[in-house]
């Protein structure tokens, strides 16, 4: 005996992946329903909060070696921003966008430095954001925490990681994020890394008509309170310190600033069970919206 009955087919289902959805980052092509770009594993949502808008947002990149401080300084900057009203402040688009801010904030106030930025590329936090600023325009801003090792191994490797090279490439400013207390201390290694970094940008084919040479770049001098003569005069301390990059900056990019930030007013080492370990003693941030707000108004202008 054979039972009959009625079965729906769910065939029409099919349809919403005939047309497929261009990532906002490498502009590859996905699934409407994808979580990440199958070909850079930037977040879709991205581009689905850029469609929905009538104005695109423009990316701003925060580069340097690994352990230079990218972390700290934007889960610091977001923090700061999203909690005050004047003269700027930063609102959050989708949930993934507060990830960096809460990592960062959670890690400082247990006494500890949020833990380094893995190298795969879909453990990056992504942070989505419309800057308002007092009687001017509001700015739509994607800004990424990059993997230091990534970064620099792109530079030496060209294509080994499309995401960094897509996003660079679509950049309309840039944070060169820099260890003052290694200059301070006169480790050359600091120095020659962001020299790659600013000639890999220089070099970078871009997809608009718009050069490097013509884009804002906020050179940042990151634990400058180890370094005080930074905090007072950063524009010396990177001819003294770092001669080939201050170079770099003066002939290859006209639109540059340097400024010296801090996160932890004092810092130490602690024993632990895999050697000594850096920890912020308090928490004394100087310095941390001058660089990202003179980059928005540059941007803006």
């Amino acid at each position: 005996m054979r039972a009959s009955g009625v079965v729906l087919l769910d065939s029409y289902r099919l349809s919403q992946y005939a047309e497929s959805a261009p990532c906002y980052i490498c502009g590859g092509g996905n699934n409407f329903d994808a979580e990440l770009c199958r070909h850079c594993f930037a977040p879709m949502a991205l581009a689905h909060q850029a469609t929905s808008q009538k104005l695109h947002p423009k990316m701003i990149a925060a580069i340097g070696p690994s352990g230079a401080g990218k972390t700290v300084y934007l889960g610091m900057l977001t923090d700061m921003l999203s909690r005050q009203l004047e003269p700027m402040q930063m609102l959050s688009r989708g949930a993934f966008s507060i990830g960096l801010q809460q990592t960062t904030m959670s890690a400082l106030s247990r006494c500890e430095f949020p833990p380094k930025t893995p190298s795969e590329p879909d453990r990056w936090n992504w942070v989505h954001c419309q800057v308002l600023r007092r009687k001017h325009r509001p700015v739509e801003l994607i800004l990424p925490d990059l993997a230091g090792e990534a970064l620099m191994e792109e530079v030496e490797h060209p294509h080994t990681y499309p995401v960094v090279r897509a996003f660079l490439a679509k950049c309309s400013g840039v944070l060169v994020m820099v260890d003052a207390a290694r200059l301070g201390r006169g480790e050359s290694e600091e120095d020659f890394q962001t020299m790659k970094l600013i000639s890999y940008l220089c070099e970078l084919k871009c997809e608009t008509k718009q050069s490097w040479g013509s884009r804002p770049v906020s050179v940042v001098f990151t634990k400058a309170d180890e370094c005080e003569n930074c905090f007072e005069d950063p524009h010396t301390f990177a001819r003294q310190h770092s001669p080939g990059l201050y170079q770099q900056c003066r002939e290859r990019l006209p639109k540059h600033r340097f400024f010296g930030v801090g996160v932890a007013g004092a810092s130490a080492f602690r024993s632990g069970h895999f050697g000594r370990v850096h920890v912020p003693l308090r928490i004394e941030p100087r310095g941390i919206v001058e660089p990202f707000r003179w980059l928005v108004e540059e941007l803006a202008a």
